[in-house]
This record gives structure tokens, sequence and C-alpha cells, in this order.
């Protein structure tokens, strides 16, 4: 088991170093009001039952998952708390959907329009700079999914914005032809 002072160690690089790079993420996916919560509930959750990490960078992988994990399931309570608000609700208390303003100014105001998981991933492969591996292992998703989620996000994000971005989000396997013809 790891002593006091080696996670405690890792701790303050985290804080000290890798901070500005959680945060950046953690506004990303909830915006800038709630960053600094997602963050501080990350590391608070993370350090706070006894996990050793070998390394910062480990710790900072890990953290990074939490916050992505809370972030899902903020959505998801506020998601719920929502519609159970619209069923007790009267129906002129409940705004009508097609009342939304439909054009989007910014990039964080059309990334906070994504579901949680295509946000989360859009975030990391693209505003993070991550392999569709290092997304799949960081959200614990297939790499498959990864690429269906970024590529439902980016054509999401086209739509919001105007824009015309291809939405390849790469790193395809290679096909390598078989021995004697396709099977």
């Amino acid at each position: 088991m790891e002593s006091v002072a080696g996670w405690e160690r890792v701790l303050h690089e985290l804080a000290g170093q890798r901070r500005g790079r959680l945060l950046g993420f953690a506004s990303m996916l909830a915006g800038p009001d709630d960053a600094e919560d997602l963050v501080q509930e990350a590391i608070v959750a993370t350090f706070s039952r006894g996990r050793g990490f070998e390394d910062v960078a480990s710790a900072e992988a890990y953290v990074r998952r939490a916050i992505a994990t809370r972030y899902v399931d903020r959505v998801r309570s506020q998601s719920a708390d929502r519609r159970r608000a619209e069923r007790v609700a009267p129906a002129e208390a409940v705004p009508d959907a097609s009342e939304r303003v439909a054009t989007v100014v910014t990039l964080h105001e059309a990334l906070k329009e994504l579901a949680p998981r295509p946000r989360a991933c859009v975030t990391l492969r693209y505003l993070s700079e991550m392999s569709v591996r290092e997304v799949a292992h960081e959200l614990g998703l297939s790499e498959g999914a990864v690429k269906r989620y970024t590529s439902d996000g980016i054509r999401a994000l086209n739509a919001l914005l105007g824009t015309d971005e291809p939405e390849d989000v790469g790193e395809t396997a290679a096909v390598v032809p078989m021995r004697g013809g396709v099977r």
C-alpha cells in the first residue's frame, strides 16, 4: 500500500501542474460555472477512497474519467428531474420546444446542446487531442461507440453552427486482404 506521503505528493502535483487542464476539460463539458465544482468533486472522490497512483499521469487520467462520469450522471439526474416536473406541472408552465432559439453563436454554446456522451467524446477527441483508443479507455466505452458518439456530435455541431466539417473521426482499422480471397 502506498504511503501517505506518496498519495499526497501525487495529489499536490496533480493540483499544481494539471489543475488547469482538468478545469479546461470540465469547462468544455459542463461550462465554466460548474467546472470548478466538477473538478473538486472528482478529485475528492478519487483520493478519498485511498487509491494509490504510480504517477501524476495515471491520477490525471482517473480524475478525467471521474469528471466525465460525474458530468453524465448530473445531466441524467437533471433530465429525470425535468421529466418529473413536466409530469406534475401545469401545461402552460412547460415551455414549447419549438420556441427554442435555433442559432448558436459559439462553440461552447453549441457543445452545451449535445447529449452528454457525444459532448464528452467530441471534447476529449478534438479539444483534448486524444485518440479514439484513448477516449474509449477514458470513458470506458468501445472504440466503435466513441466513433459513433463523436460522429453524431460533429453532425449535431455542424447543424447548430451552420458549418460543414467532415464527420470522419479517423483511426479506422486497415483492411487487410486475406489469403485466398474474401471469406
